[in-house]
């Protein structure tokens, strides 16, 4: 089997984790720092999709919290097909809540709130994953 990426997609950072190739586990990869540039997350996700030989990517999908779609969920839906055009196949995740469960993870373990800026967005990635590879 192959890995899958997890993909927690903000504006200026963009969270990563990667599946094992068994597809039981998730681990963080370093958050990809695009300051709003479409080029660029394209770019990382793509020497990713080479590094890891990927087939498929999670990407969150962050409806509102009555399940409506956000201005976040089109620009996703904008990035979709880039996404497809390197060769892989794009499951939506819903991640609601996995921002809020990230930042209550990273109390748990004590992290300091300047770090906490540095890996929500690997955590919410991770729980994206995770989230997929449970439903599979």
């Amino acid at each position: 089997m192959k890995r899958i990426l997890g993909i927690d997609y903000g504006d200026v950072r963009v969270g990563l984790a990667i599946s094992d190739k068994l597809r039981l586990t998730a681990q963080g990869l370093d958050t990809l720092v695009i300051n709003g540039s479409d080029k660029k997350f394209i770019s990382g996700i793509r020497k990713l999709v080479k590094e890891y030989e990927l087939e498929e990517v999670v990407i969150g999908y962050p409806k509102n919290m009555n399940g409506t779609k956000s201005q976040k969920t089109e620009k996703i839906d904008e990035l979709i097909p880039l996404i497809e055009n390197l060769g892989v196949v794009v499951h939506k995740w819903d991640e609601r809540l996995t921002t809020v469960s990230a930042y209550k993870t990273m109390r748990e373990l004590n992290i300091s709130q300047k770090n906490k800026n540095k890996v929500a967005d690997k955590f919410a990635a991770i729980y994206i994953l995770e989230g997929y590879l449970n439903s599979i």
